[in-house]
């Protein structure tokens, strides 16, 4: 909903909007709708049980909304209740009213539902978003677990750009080759590149992934040029790599699977740690090894040097 404020003069969303980032949300559905556009929602509200609806969320459970949205790595979340007579909002004084009622339209939002916005940069919003949508699933109880469902994801960017860095970074890893289609966006414009990269999920968990390595010297160096490495840096660093490629390494590529995770899917646990043989505590303690031990002052020594 950036174009719906684009304009606006509320200080939370403008700070954002000025230094290019965006304004997304969701909308969560009040009980006893019957409007077409939202008959899949309101069947899925009409299983959940307890909590259900925007009209049921204390102002206790709306901060702790926010509280979660920041633990995601979010500035804040603004939550915006549409009420017969209004909207209820902690921004409801500083928001222009009829932005208020063109942010109700954008979302088909009507009396009962509750309205969730995150002002920041595109992949936070999308990322905190996200969670919180699957977090409100659970507590809801939304999500029918007899389905299953699997998907392949094969259109990850090739690069994604640091701002704090001001270059691009290898949204994979730098040896992942891209999309044959894309490779004459390289110089142009790297941005849209794709990936040949893949992960599998299964029921909303990840269960593999991997990618098409890059075997031709040519494209690995301007891979290390797109990421910022002058040529002799990239031969200082990653020489031996280019070398071994001039010899004439094959298309080669592959996926990892977890099937510890698979496992604890099979099974029905609630913690990928109940279906592994030796997991480490929480605090990253192994029970079998005692690992991690203590580094006596002679070993610091001898890694220093």
């Amino acid at each position: 909903v950036s174009g719906a404020l684009s304009d606006t003069e509320c200080r939370v969303f403008r700070r954002v909007l000025d230094k290019g980032g965006v304004v997304r949300g969701f909308c969560i559905p009040g009980r006893g709708k019957t409007r077409p556009d939202l008959a899949l929602a309101e069947a899925l509200v009409d299983k959940a049980e307890g909590l259900i609806g925007g009209k049921d969320f204390s102002r206790r459970e709306l901060d702790e909304m926010v509280g979660l949205a920041q633990s995601f790595g979010a500035g804040g979340l603004v939550w915006i209740k549409v009420q017969t007579d209004g909207f209820s909002s902690p921004i409801e004084k500083v928001l222009e009213p009829e932005k208020l009622k063109e942010l109700s339209k954008s979302f088909l939002a009507h009396p009962g539902d509750v309205i969730l916005l995150v002002a920041d940069k595109l992949d936070v919003a999308r990322s905190v978003l996200g969670r919180l949508r699957l977090e409100l699933g659970r507590k809801l109880n939304l999500i029918d677990k007899s389905q299953t469902s699997l998907l392949w994801v094969v259109d990850f960017p090739w690069l994604e750009y640091n701002q704090d860095e001001g270059r691009y970074e290898a949204l994979h890893h730098p040896f992942t080759s891209p999309r044959h289609e894309d490779l004459p966006l390289l110089d142009s414009a790297p941005e849209k590149v794709r990936a040949a990269a893949y992960d599998l999920v299964i029921s909303g968990q990840e269960l593999g992934g991997g990618s098409i390595r890059i075997h031709q010297p040519e494209l690995q160096a301007r891979m290390f040029s797109a990421l910022g490495f002058p040529e002799e840096e990239a031969r200082e660093r990653f020489g031996f790599l280019l070398e071994a490629l001039e010899y004439g390494a094959p298309p080669h590529g592959g996926i990892a699977l977890g099937l510890d995770r698979l496992l604890a899917i099979l099974v029905g646990a609630q913690s990928i740690r109940e279906v592994i043989a030796f997991p480490k505590t929480q605090k990253a303690v192994c029970p079998l090894t005692s690992a991690p031990s203590t580094v006596d002052v002679h070993q610091l020594k001898i890694r220093r040097t």
